[in-house]
């Protein structure tokens, strides 16, 4: 079993990602805001054992970063793996946002590719950060993003370095379901799109994970219910996640942090790992956070 949490230190806001027959984690180094300067991630190739790889982002290869590096999105396109970050906490224009990384490699280093953020300013109440990237079928990328209660969604250039509009003419959609408050997350399963977000206030113990369904990446979604969510005997604040596939045909691991229990400190949050199921409807059942983990797994 991989046990819980999956490995030592603070870490936050995982996202889990398979790379050819290894799965990632790249989690935010969770400490005050000006101590994130760097993240750091790691490799597995069974869900049980993990190798950490140091500073694969940094800020010596971030020219404006400042403080607050932020809850990873790493995606691979022809060799190349992006890596987007939201950083500084930006609240006006020019203060920070969310930017991208490039490396030939998932454990980088990486570099920033543009110098500046890729989205440096709030659009429609949406504080540039919690990014997301997704592929959809067609070969479209999509990026989902923001705090504060709001989440727009881009469109992502060829380049995966640009923002283009969509067929619509607008660049900015805000698709924000009710109870939204960061963390969004994209799964496409069957046909659909499974919308997930996080909701409460990240260092309390009402923090949890929600969904919807829809026919689109571009919504209409409506709220279904809490997934993942604090029990008062296994640990508390159990959120801001994401999803790996397994080999199997319905195998799913939901990735996520959470706070141990008794810990005063709202940034002591660690990583772990369930199974993730779904019903005979194709609705997510309510995931049981344990100690246990998952049992071993390959590629």
């Amino acid at each position: 079993m991989s046990g819980n949490p999956l490995f030592e230190g603070w870490y936050a806001d995982p996202e889990g990602v398979v790379f050819g027959k290894e799965f990632w984690i790249y989690p935010t180094y969770s400490k005050p805001y000006d101590e994130q300067l760097f993240m750091d991630a790691f490799s597995s190739k069974d869900l049980v054992h993990w190798t950490k790889h140091e500073r694969v982002l940094s800020q010596e290869n971030i020219s404006w970063l400042r403080r607050a590096l932020w809850a990873p999105s790493v995606i691979e396109k022809d060799g190349t793996y992006y890596f987007y970050f939201g950083a500084n906490d930006m609240h006006e224009k020019g203060e920070g946002g969310i930017g991208v990384a490039t490396a030939d490699n998932p454990a980088g280093p990486f570099k920033d590719a543009l110098g500046h953020p890729l989205i440096d300013e709030v659009i429609n109440g949406a504080q540039p950060i919690d990014q997301f990237v997704f592929k959809d079928d067609d070969g479209s990328y999509y990026m989902y993003y923001g705090g504060w209660r709001h989440c727009n969604m881009v469109r992502l250039g060829d380049d995966l370095k640009s923002i283009i509009p969509f067929e619509d003419g607008e660049t900015f959609k805000e698709i924000t379901p009710k109870g939204y408050v960061e963390g969004p997350f994209m799964l496409k399963r069957g046909g659909k799109y499974y919308f997930m977000w996080s909701e409460g206030g990240w260092t309390g113990p009402d923090y949890h994970v929600a969904y919807a369904i829809s026919d689109s990446p571009f919504g209409q979604f409506e709220r279904i219910g809490t997934i993942l969510e604090s029990d008062m005997d296994v640990a508390t604040g159990a959120g801001h996640h994401s999803v790996v596939k397994g080999r199997g045909k319905d195998e799913y691991y939901i990735v996520y942090h959470r706070h141990p229990l008794g810990s005063k400190d709202g940034n002591n949050r660690v990583v772990c790992v369930e199974k993730m199921k779904f019903d005979e409807e194709g609705k997510i059942l309510p995931v049981k956070i344990t100690f246990e983990g998952v049992p071993a797994t390959k590629l």
